[in-house]
Order: structure tokens, then C-alpha cells, then sequence
């Protein structure tokens, strides 16, 4: 069995530890740099209360801590399914190198985790949304962006 696979496998374990748990969904994550494991989550949505408690959301929370910074370059995630459009996105903003999963989206889909209609949302313009979305311009609102920028000692990312 290749590191890959080894990996992998170690993320359907933790989704199936975590919802034989009851803590939430089926589905488990790793994230690994240099050959290592560095970080690990299942979901755990029910257990906290907290829609974003994704297994991937945790695993890359975890790894920033633990290295103490927001990006996570050389690393790879290894997710038992499909990562949601919230954990795609977190693993782009974590600029993680590499995602492997075993499940499809459409395997996960027909237990009923569908993303479809999510992926479809963010493709419609912020008026064509499900969730109403009024953009009301507000004087000063754009103070602190540009006093951010302007400063010195911001860290871009």
C-alpha cells in the first residue's frame, strides 16, 4: 500500500470514529507534510453545535495552530470524501498543496450530504441567492479596508 492509500485509509477511520461517535457526519481528515500526519478531525457538527465543525475545518485549524500560521505550503489533505465548497475553500485560503479523496460528492450525496445546490448558489450573482442579499452602501464603510492596506505592519494573505 502506497503513503497515499495508507493516509487515506487513516481518513475513513477517523469518519468512522467520529459518527459511530454521534459526533457527526461520516466523514474524516488528515492533513500530512513531509511524509507526517500533523493534524486529524472528523466531523463533528452535532457534537458542537457548529455547522462549520467539518473534518476537514478542524484538520486545518489544528495544523495552523500547531505551526503557528495561516498557510500550510507543502502539505496535502486527505479527506474520506469530497471536500464541501466551505472546505474546498478553506483548504485554497490554507494554500494546501494537494487534496486526495476516496468518496465523490455524489457518493456522499446519495446518503444525503448534497452539495449541489451549494456549489450552484455561489455560482449566482449575490441578488439571485436562496439566503436574501441586500448590499447597502454605508459612508466610512470602506475606512478601515483602506487604512489596513495603507499600514505598514498588515500582513497580506
Amino acid at each position: 500500500m502506497n503513503s497515499d492509500d495508507l493516509f487515506l485509509k487513516r481518513a475513513v477511520e477517523l469518519a468512522r470514529i467520529g459518527s459511530e461517535a454521534g459526533e457527526g457526519g461520516p466523514f474524516g481528515a488528515v492533513i500530512v507534510r513531509d511524509g507526517k500526519i500533523i493534524a486529524e478531525g472528523w466531523n463533528r457538527v452535532l457534537a458542537s453545535h457548529d455547522p462549520t465543525a467539518h473534518a476537514e475545518m478542524g484538520a486545518i485549524r489544528t495544523a495552523c495552530t500547531q505551526f503557528g500560521h495561516f498557510h500550510l505550503p507543502g502539505c496535502t489533505l486527505y479527506a474520506s470524501s469530497e471536500p464541501c465548497p466551505m472546505c474546498l475553500s478553506a483548504a485554497y485560503w490554507a494554500r494546501i498543496e494537494r487534496i486526495v479523496f476516496a468518496n465523490r460528492r455524489t457518493e456522499a450525496a446519495a446518503i444525503g450530504f448534497c452539495d449541489d445546490e451549494l456549489y450552484c448558489e455561489l455560482n449566482r450573482h449575490f441578488t439571485e441567492r436562496s439566503i436574501v442579499m441586500e448590499h447597502r452602501p454605508l459612508p466610512g464603510a470602506e475606512a478601515p479596508l483602506r487604512e489596513w492596506a495603507s499600514s505598514p505592519s498588515h500582513v497580506a494573505y
